[in-house]
Formats: structure tokens, sequence, C-alpha cells
């Protein structure tokens, strides 16, 4: 099997899990239709592009995206700072890409509770730790179609780069948000 990992940064432990389903590529650039017509599976983890509808057509099955948010609340960019900001619900979402920013059906969802104690930071490692965990113990069923997925439910929220209007503190506890 040869799965495109598409994600900013090179996740040593996520690849390593991914080369022994089969052979792997990383990219963390843009691409075009042209590339995923090569692969068996496209895997999208903290990936900053978004995929044009002709690209998502091109893949031979459909693209499984993590996403660090209770979708479909904070779609899109620093959904784990949303979560706090405004207060809706923390967890994660291992769902197909469609058209739609973070819009796809959803394979899987774990929701996580934070104490006082954690910061922005720990809570955002929190996550990724949690939703690695359930892609990897899941991988299998998602790919032999073992699991059904499930249209989105509610309207949600969605967020930009430019919705930030100052950096974020990562130091920041939790409850000063």
């Amino acid at each position: 099997m040869k799965i495109l990992f598409l994600s900013q940064d090179y996740n040593k432990k996520f690849i390593s899990f991914l080369k022994t389903k089969g052979i792997v590529i990383w990219l963390n650039q843009k691409i075009d239709s042209n590339i995923i017509i090569d692969f068996d599976w496209v895997v999208s983890y903290g990936y900053k592009h978004i995929l044009s509808e002709e690209t998502i057509k091109h893949s031979k099955n459909k693209i499984i995206n993590l996403h660090i948010s209770m979708l479909p609340y904070n779609r899109g960019a620093d959904p784990n700072y949303w979560s706090f900001k405004e207060n809706t619900p923390k967890g994660v979402s291992i769902h197909f890409i469609d058209k739609g920013i973070d819009t796809g059906p959803i394979l899987i969802q774990k929701q996580c509770s934070f104490d006082k104690s954690h910061t922005l930071a720990s809570s955002y490692y929190l996550l990724k730790e949690t939703i690695e965990n359930l892609f990897f113990d899941n991988f299998d069923n998602i790919i032999e179609g073992k699991i059904e997925p499930k249209p989105q439910k509610g309207i949600g929220s969605v967020h930009y780069k430019k919705d930030l209007t100052e950096p974020i503190d990562y130091k920041l506890n939790i409850n000063k948000i």
C-alpha cells in the first residue's frame, strides 16, 4: 500500500507507524491532483494547505484528516485555542476530507477534558497524543471500511488564521483565555 502523509512536521512516530502499513511519502508543500493519483491512501495531519475539489476527486480512496477539535466545532485554524476562547467541546476528530474546511463525515471522535493546571501548550500536546493513538488503534478498521462515517451534526464554528488579532501565548493557563 502506498500512503501519502501530508503534514507540516516530520512526525517520526507517525511516519514509523505508517511505514509498518506500506510505503510512505511525506510532503509538507501544497499538492495537486497529479501527485495524489499515485497513492492508495492519503492521510492529512496538521497540514496547512486546503486541498482543491479536483485533487480530492483524483484520490483513489477518501482522504483521511486528523483534526484536534470536536467537529463541527472549531474547524480550520487553531482549534485548541478557540475551544477555550469560545468554551466549546474539546477533543479530537478523525474524518474524511470533502470540499469544505473540516466538514467531511466523521469516522471517530474522542472528547477530552483538562484540569486547571493545563496551559495551551500542554492541552495541545495532550490532544496530539490522543488523536495519534486513536488513529493508530483504528487504522486497520478505517482502511478496511469497518467504521461507518457519520455526517457532522450542527452548525459548529470555523476559524481562519486572520481571526487571531494577536499572537497566541502558549504558556497561558487555559483558565485565562
